[in-house]
């Protein structure tokens, strides 16, 4: 029987802020675990799991370690599809800027790096989430 993981699309939805729960950072493993066993995935971002991406994180003050800078290493997981929910981070007062660069090098075009990010709305949000197989929200 062949295995059919490989034809399924796995959506991580993040929805907490980075610190605080151990969400954020159990989200991170399962997506890197996902992409090491060649799942299809995405991983959207919506209410305080726009934090998740935002820039410069300095948790030395909460005891916490950083995680953050893992973000970075998505795309040597082919985990190239970042969506981020343009109202959550607006009722945040958040904007793009305020987000890290999170790029991949995509091999088809000479090694050129390009965003990972994906700025979608709500309407389209919700499209997204019905064109994947499994969805784990965290």
């Amino acid at each position: 029987m062949a295995d059919e993981t490989n034809t399924k699309k796995f959506l991580y939805i993040n929805r907490k802020a980075p610190y605080g729960t151990v969400y954020a950072l159990e989200s991170l493993e399962v997506v890197l675990i996902g992409a090491a066993f060649e799942q299809d995935v995405s991983v959207a971002f919506v209410d305080d799991g726009v934090f998740q991406l935002m820039s410069g994180q300095d948790t030395a003050g909460i005891g916490m370690k950083n995680f953050s800078k893992t973000y970075r290493a998505l795309g040597d997981y082919e985990v190239r599809k970042l969506y981020v929910e343009r109202e959550s981070l607006a009722e945040r007062g958040l904007v793009s800027d305020d987000l890290m660069a999170i790029t991949y090098e995509d091999e088809n075009e000479d090694y050129a790096e390009k965003p990972s990010i994906h700025f979608v709305d709500r309407s389209e949000m919700t499209k997204l989430i019905s064109e994947h197989d499994v969805i784990l929200s965290f």
